[in-house]
């Protein structure tokens, strides 16, 4: 039987710095957008932010350490349905949770890619705008601005979730996102812990020039207005 004070690496941490990155990014995104004018440089650049690190998260879903995989997380409705009928949470994300994880990515990663066509009709356009024909450049900038509802949706849900969990079931969410490590009490019995460290941290490193790599390409595709007299 584990000692009640000790713990167990779940959260690796490339997957700590990427949630905690991705909060500052959708905050800043929308922070700047309600504030407009000159801001909405920085929003355009907290959105290719958001892109590379749905980019990253996706192919860490695969590649990362044990409780990062989508295949460790992501089940089915018998799975969801035991859990909420009483069973033990898995380590990681519960069922529910991984739905949640799953919904964010999809809304998070349309808004960054819809972003890429989206207008202002002012003067901040995304830096794929000028490669589209205007039907479809609309259409992008209709539903990035209705997406917008759907992210606050999910992200008060999630905020409830966390509250709900940590108030009600007292169970520690936060802190484990922080320092990486969960109370082994919180576990199932024999858990086993994440990798974490050089070899994780150095693949993390590759995927991550990846995504950066692919978000630089796409901003170098920006069609940039010529406004010279010659």
């Amino acid at each position: 039987m584990p000692h009640p004070h000790s713990s167990i690496r779940i959260w690796d941490f490339p997957t700590r710095l990427f949630h905690w990155a991705l909060a500052i990014c959708v905050t800043g995104a929308y922070a700047s957008v309600k504030l407009g004018g000159l801001y909405m440089d920085w929003h355009v650049r907290f959105g290719l932010a958001t892109l590379g690190l749905i980019a990253f998260r996706l192919a860490w879903g695969v590649l990362g350490p044990r409780y990062a995989r989508f295949a460790t997380f992501v089940r089915g409705p018998a799975a969801i349905k035991r859990y909420l009928r009483g069973a033990a949470a898995p380590a990681g994300h519960n069922p529910l949770g991984a739905l949640s994880v799953i919904a964010l990515l999809a809304v998070l990663g349309f808004q960054a890619v819809s972003g890429l066509f989206a207008s202002d009709d002012i003067m901040t356009n995304g830096p794929l705008y000028a490669r589209v024909d205007e039907a479809v450049a609309s259409w992008f900038t209709a539903w990035h601005h209705t997406n917008e509802w759907l992210i606050l949706g999910l992200v008060a849900l999630h905020l409830l979730a966390v509250f709900w969990y940590t108030a009600v079931r007292r169970r520690r969410l936060v802190r484990p996102m922080i320092t990486g490590d969960a109370r082994a009490r919180d576990l199932p019995a024999g858990t086993p812990p994440a990798d974490d460290g050089p070899r994780v941290w150095l693949r993390a490193a590759l995927v991550a020039a990846a995504a950066a790599a692919l978000v630089f390409w796409i901003r170098s595709l920006e069609v940039v207005a010529d406004f010279s007299f010659s």
